[in-house]
């Protein structure tokens, strides 16, 4: 079911292409050359992303669409969240699984229906489906393992997308990605924005950039770009269809242990360890981030446009309030280079270029101009 007739005869629709992957996924196919349709509900932060609003809760809305748009897609990457405010709660709650499996058939219902060109579908999970989230997981998680004995919208997902391609006659690839490093506005678990818009908000009122965690877990990163180019890999490789990777950098970290890193970003000395919950007394530094805009000249997104909700999820990776280090979450990426996928990068080298790129952008102050 992979297209034979090279890149050029693909057309790809990213659906959440506003988010932190389908963002970067839009800049791979630009790069590449390759035709696509950028769906969600606000526009990608990219300029000529070829972008047609839609709210994937809204079935008559996407039946229009596919109509419109989408009857000569070939591929499908769907990168759609939907997540419940304050993020962590929402892992667990019937009505956000629910939300997140009528997206998909809102979508995936007209495709089957209406475009007889689609050939590929490519759908994300995460560290969560190894259950990380509810117990200590097994390392490393392994794509071969059972499923883990928990309630996820990942499942709910999977299995529908499972019995639609068979139906249909659709080739399909899971991705596991570990956390992702990437840019976009307004998003739920967007570390980048977090760490940056902190450094700023203590940077800009003459403090240090000191520590907010707890003692932190071994965890793995995974670049935003890396996880784009290995989406299009797979899409011209057998061994990728039907098939769920699990994706990282090829490296592992420690909060505390990057944190000098960081602080060498920022131009900002660490000062001593300061726990707080960034969600508790960050977002109400709404007037300091204008002030930051203002001087740094910076495009004018509020804090929360610039961060969403990701406060929340910088607060679970620091293991806020914690006392003793969370368990490790990892993953053994050994099928992904064995299918012939080996790119890889140093975190620190990723985190470095990451940011240089938010302050080209102007969404992040340079802190050495």
């Amino acid at each position: 079911m992979h297209n034979r007739g090279g890149e050029m005869d693909i057309k790809v629709a990213v659906v959440g292409g506003s988010g932190v992957v389908g963002r970067a996924i839009l800049e791979d196919l630009t790069v590449a050359g390759i035709n696509y349709v950028a769906l969600s509900r606000r526009p990608p932060d990219l300029p000529d992303s070829h972008f047609v609003a839609l709210d994937l809760n809204d079935a008559s809305q996407c039946h229009q669409v596919v109509d419109s748009h989408l009857r000569d897609v070939t591929h499908v990457v769907y990168a759609a969240l939907y997540e419940q405010p304050g993020l962590i709660a929402g892992w667990q709650n019937d009505e956000q699984m629910q939300q997140n499996l009528t997206m998909l058939s809102n979508l995936l219902t007209p495709l089957s229906k209406q475009s007889f060109q689609l050939q590929h579908i490519t759908l994300l999970q995460g560290t969560k489906a190894y259950g990380a989230h509810v117990a200590p997981m097994t390392i490393p998680g392994r794509e071969r393992e059972a499923r883990h004995p928990h309630k996820n919208f990942y499942w709910l997902q999977e299995d529908f997308l499972r019995e639609q391609a068979a139906q249909h006659n659709w080739a399909f690839t899971i991705w596991r990605p570990q956390i992702i490093f990437g840019h976009a506005l307004n998003a739920p678990m967007n570390m980048l924005a977090a760490l940056g818009a902190y450094a700023a908000l203590q940077s800009h009122q003459g403090l240090s950039l000191s520590y907010p965690g707890g003692p932190s877990g071994v965890m793995e990163a995974i670049d935003a770009d890396i996880l784009a180019r290995a989406i299009r890999f797979a899409w011209s490789n057998d061994a990728f269809v039907n098939e769920t990777f699990n994706i990282t950098n090829g490296d592992v970290f420690r909060m505390q242990d990057i944190w000098p890193i960081l602080c060498d970003i920022f131009n900002m000395d660490a000062g001593p360890p300061a726990p707080r919950l960034l969600s508790e007394t960050c977002y109400d530094q709404e007037t300091i981030w204008t002030e930051i805009v203002a001087h740094h000249n910076l495009k004018p997104h509020s804090l929360r446009g610039v961060v969403g909700d990701s406060f929340f999820y910088a607060d679970a990776l620091f293991n806020a309030g914690g006392t003793q280090p969370p368990p490790p979450s990892l993953l053994s990426t050994i099928k992904l280079r064995e299918a012939g996928f080996a790119e890889c990068v140093d975190t620190e080298v990723m985190l470095r270029r990451w940011f240089a790129k938010l302050q080209d952008l102007a969404i992040l102050p340079n802190p050495r101009k």
